[in-house]
């Protein structure tokens, strides 16, 4: 697979509110996203996932609008998703095929790569995360550090311009959370991460404090932290 070249397309938020059963997740949220490294930060139930499911159309604006580049989320959803990769809490939630090297090719048949340029896709993807030893086994049958590096190359096989991780090593060991972190490290590609793994994100270049369904604090890491240390008081 060649090497990409990042997108800089700027992913907005513009007013955005998601209400469910009547009451508001998130409320008038505006941001613009273009770093390279964006950590979201925050208290259970402060709404941080349902923010990051905006930004590739697992969750629609009750009012308000997203736009990653050009494109609308409401409007847009299918192209959104082969820029803006998601990877969840628990890998068992995209994980879709028996075995590893088919889960990995899932995706790509649906954009019609057959044959030798299939296979190779797969194989590089699998050998670029030092994985390449579980292409045929059974995916039900990995450790859970497995599968969230199965997960992971399930997106980076699809080359988006943007990854989203939603809290990827809450599930995982120590070793695995360190090995997990230096593959995000080395993407090419924009990544924005949910944690509550502060020390992941000591080098981000911006850290987005959410609180209560708002933006609390966006600003360097540093400063976030030092916030959000004192909102857990």
């Amino acid at each position: 697979m060649p090497p990409r070249t990042i997108d800089t397309r700027t992913i907005s938020l513009d007013h955005v509110t998601v209400n469910r059963a009547g009451n508001d997740v998130l409320r008038d949220i505006t941001l613009q996203l273009n770093e390279r490294r964006i950590a979201i930060i925050g208290l259970n139930g402060s709404g941080k996932s349902t923010l990051v499911r905006l930004l590739n159309a697992l969750v629609l604006p009750t009012t308000g609008e997203v736009r990653v580049g050009d494109l609308v989320t409401a409007r847009d959803a299918k192209q959104i998703r082969r820029q803006v990769g998601f990877v969840f809490q628990n890998p068992d939630n995209q994980i879709v095929m028996p075995i590893v090297g088919d889960d990995i090719a899932f995706g790509l048949k649906n954009l019609g790569l057959r044959g030798a340029q299939l296979s190779d896709r797969v194989d590089e993807i699998l050998a670029r995360l030092g994985v390449a030893h579980l292409r045929d086994r059974e995916s039900h049958t990995l450790s859970g550090g497995e599968k969230q590096m199965i997960a992971l190359a399930s997106v980076l096989v699809m080359n988006p311009s943007t990854i989203v991780f939603d809290e990827p090593t809450t599930m995982l060991d120590l070793r695995n959370r360190r090995r997990l972190q230096q593959q995000i490290d080395r993407l090419d590609q924009r990544a924005v991460l949910v944690t509550h793994d502060l020390d992941m994100i000591a080098d981000y270049e911006r850290t987005i404090v959410v609180d209560d369904g708002a933006v609390a604090f966006d600003g360097a890491p540093a400063d976030a932290l030092d916030f959000y240390q004192e909102l857990c008081g």
